[in-house]
């Protein structure tokens, strides 16, 4: 059995940012009580307590980057910082990022992190998810439920270096 932690992190009344309680959501309906999911607002102590005792930890979390909005992607967090270039959506100062860098940093950081995400295109007050997000959805699910059965079987993930997107 895996050892995972799936963390779905957001607002649902910030747009786009409620994307990774969404998914979380759907994931652990269809995980039939399987796979261990947390829902969270992206402070980071929050997030650093929920690495605890796992070996695997996959985020989820709406994304402001210069890509398209809609544009999924999936990032090793294990081997890499998250880039300047992307930024979480959460509104803490304290969020996934810095919490990923901390645990790195005290030898607390479990043995996998992939950091899943759609990049927004809004992320103001309101109910419900862009257009190019939702679309983006189904794409998304089906590479975090791959990578879980990859995880599952005993496989490393095939990363190519870095950033890596979806659809390019």
């Amino acid at each position: 059995m895996l050892d995972a932690v799936l963390i779905g992190i957001g607002n649902e009344f910030r747009s786009d940012d409620a994307l990774g309680i969404l998914v979380a959501r759907e994931l652990r309906r269809r995980s039939n009580g399987s796979l261990r999911v947390l829902e969270q607002g992206g402070e980071g102590t929050t997030l650093l307590e929920s690495f605890q005792g796992a070996s695997t930890v996959l985020l989820i979390d709406a994304v402001a980057s210069c890509d398209l909005p809609g544009t999924p992607l999936r990032l090793d967090l294990s081997r890499e910082c998250v880039p300047s270039s992307l930024t979480c959506a959460s509104s803490h100062a304290f969020g996934v990022a810095e919490a990923v860098e901390l645990a790195r940093t005290l030898g607390r950081l479990p043995r996998t992190v992939i950091l899943y995400g759609i990049v927004g295109a809004s992320f103001e007050a309101g109910i419900g998810l862009s257009d190019a997000v939702v679309r983006g959805i189904q794409e998304l699910l089906q590479l975090i439920e791959d990578d879980l059965h990859t995880l599952a079987a005993g496989r490393t993930l095939d990363f190519q270096s870095g950033f890596a997107t979806l659809g390019a």
